[in-house]
């Protein structure tokens, strides 16, 4: 069992910026619950590796490791879509807990996910779900956005009951709007509550 005080790690990978963006906006819900948001990247891949990623990097967020991962009491999961999908990136990294899955490190806790796309029918739901599965075999408890949320019946852009999300643009240009933002700030604060929750549950039989 980690020492370290309990957080919520928020992982994340970004083509444009706007992924990261909303990962800050449920950063700050989870600060605003009281727990501490740990903010974590992955590295890009390539079909053809010459060389491998510096262990930190040059700037920007950390990578994520599996201690980030393995240590956490609960997970905000973000990726842009990719033909309706988590970028390669990410599912890389998810690749590569194969070790968590059989210890079972990640059972019990909360996790949610979000995502960014360029254009309004971009595979945003599709993306949420998927990414949702690997979550799921490692027995994670999957926290979405409510209608009780007000931004969610309002927003002309991005969000969902899935999960966060962000529409920037052919372009990438265009800011997360005030709805989505709120949406985000609202997941991250529901998924830190349910840490906290679930943290203190005794899951003996």
């Amino acid at each position: 069992m980690s020492q370290t005080a309990p957080y919520v790690l928020v992982l994340y990978y970004s083509n444009h910026g706007t992924t990261k963006t909303l990962a800050y906006a449920i950063a700050q819900g989870i600060e605003d619950a009281g727990m501490t948001a740990r903010i974590r990247t992955v590295p890009t891949v390539a079909p053809e590796t010459t060389s491998s990623k510096p262990a930190i990097p040059d700037e920007g967020d950390l990578y994520g490791t599996m201690e980030d991962l393995k240590n956490c009491s609960g997970l905000a999961l973000g990726s842009p879509t990719h033909f309706g999908n988590m970028a390669a990136p990410m599912k890389y990294f998810w690749d590569n807990t194969v070790t968590l899955w059989l210890a079972g490190n990640l059972q019990n806790k909360p996790a949610s996910v979000f995502t960014a796309t360029g254009s309004m029918h971009g595979g945003q739901e599709t993306t949420l779900l998927t990414m949702m599965l690997p979550l799921m075999h490692h027995g994670m408890i999957i926290v979405g956005v409510p209608y009780a949320e007000p931004a969610l019946n309002r927003t002309q852009r991005g969000g969902s009951p899935y999960g966060a999300s962000h529409v920037s643009g052919a372009s990438h240009d265009q800011p997360i709007s005030p709805d989505e933002r709120e949406l985000g700030i609202a997941q991250g604060r529901r998924l830190a509550i349910s840490a906290m929750a679930l943290a203190q549950a005794n899951w003996s039989r």
